[in-house]
């Protein structure tokens, strides 16, 4: 019981990122801005870690076990194509909006444990990621494009590894955790979108 209660304080915790500024790219140097970038958004990180839970839960079927590799990894690339659309001045609408529906709907994918083929599982996290990576194309600022992208690149890695590791540690304590996670993370999302 001990475990149980530890680990949903742990995901709470992940769940409730504080607003932090961004880090300046002139002051901190543009790789540092790039890390801190999503570790500081809370829409970012409850994305990028209910990626991860969602890869999990899809690699818990033994013949799926890719999956714990290959979903976060579409949304990495299609997160750095996003970036490469906002940095070269391709227009892409509903970027905000989209990014806040990515944290409802990835939050209700692993609430239900949603299982589909994993083509379609790193297209949906692919399409969401777009919008993740222009947003931080959009933010870049005065920040060097290539050392910024590869910073929140490797932040975004870590964030999908926490939520991997999550995902796996509450499936072998009980699914119920990881479900209770993901309508978590919808919920927050709600909270985000008309909550100002």
């Amino acid at each position: 019981m001990f475990k149980r209660l530890s680990l949903a304080v742990a995901v709470s915790a992940l769940t409730a990122v504080p607003a932090f500024a961004h880090l300046d790219p002139l002051e901190h140097g543009s790789i540092a801005a790039g890390l801190s970038h999503p570790l500081f958004a809370a829409d970012h990180v409850l994305a990028m870690v209910a990626v991860g839970l969602w890869a999990a839960q899809i690699g818990t079927d033994p013949e799926r076990r890719q999956a714990l590799w290959l979903v976060p990894s579409a949304f990495v690339g299609m997160m750095i194509l996003g970036f490469g659309l906002a940095v070269i001045g391709a227009p892409l609408p509903f970027v905000e909006p989209a990014i806040l529906a990515s944290v409802i709907g990835l939050g209700l994918l692993v609430a239900l444990a949603v299982r589909v083929p994993l083509a379609a599982s790193g297209t949906i996290v692919g399409m969401f990621a777009l919008f993740h990576g222009y947003a931080h194309g959009g933010e870049l600022g005065s920040a060097a494009a290539l050392q910024f992208g590869l910073g929140f690149a490797v932040a975004t890695a870590f964030l999908h590894l926490i939520g991997v590791g999550l995902g796996v540690t509450t499936a072998r304590l009980s699914p119920a955790i990881g479900r209770i996670a993901g309508a978590a993370t919808a919920l927050a999302g709600l909270s985000l979108a008309f909550g100002g």
